[in-house]
């Protein structure tokens, strides 16, 4: 009987250690996105990009559009969000899914709220990791 409590205590206490990674790593991610968010309502469009992958391999997906790169996405922003254009960003529905420890996925929708309209829609994101850190290499909004 002892040996089978014993199994199962260690059973158990495997189960734990493998989930604290997880969750480790969905609060990194959680806080990117904040970063972000912050980054963005300060007008710091470069603090905003800090974290999507500065690569040419770089995606991002939006309606029937596809873009191809960082300075893509950075260009698409600075002629879309600008002056008075830029509003309030607010994510919100957050789910994190690990994937592996260098791959995962968070859903969410965006809000943004300018002068007297909002818009808003969903996202998927992919975050991969480098030497660096945590970096979204595809970016799916709409």
């Amino acid at each position: 009987m002892r040996k089978w409590i014993f199994v199962i205590a260690i059973l158990f206490l495997c189960q734990i250690a493998k989930s604290l990674p997880a969750a480790d790593l969905k609060s990194e991610l959680l806080k990117i996105l904040d970063i972000q968010k912050t980054a963005w309502n300060k007008q710091d469009i470069l603090g905003f990009m800090a974290y999507y992958w500065k690569s040419e391999e770089f995606t991002f997906q939006s309606g029937a559009n596809r873009l191809r790169g960082w300075n893509a996405l950075l260009e698409r922003y600075q002629k879309s969000y600008s002056g008075e254009n830029w509003g309030i960003l607010d994510f919100t529905d957050l789910e994190v899914k690990v994937l592996s420890s260098d791959y995962a996925y968070v859903l969410g929708r965006w809000n943004l709220a300018i002068k007297d309209t909002k818009k808003e829609g969903v996202f998927t994101i992919i975050f991969k990791r480098f030497p660096e850190g945590w970096r979204i290499i595809h970016d799916h909004s709409s």
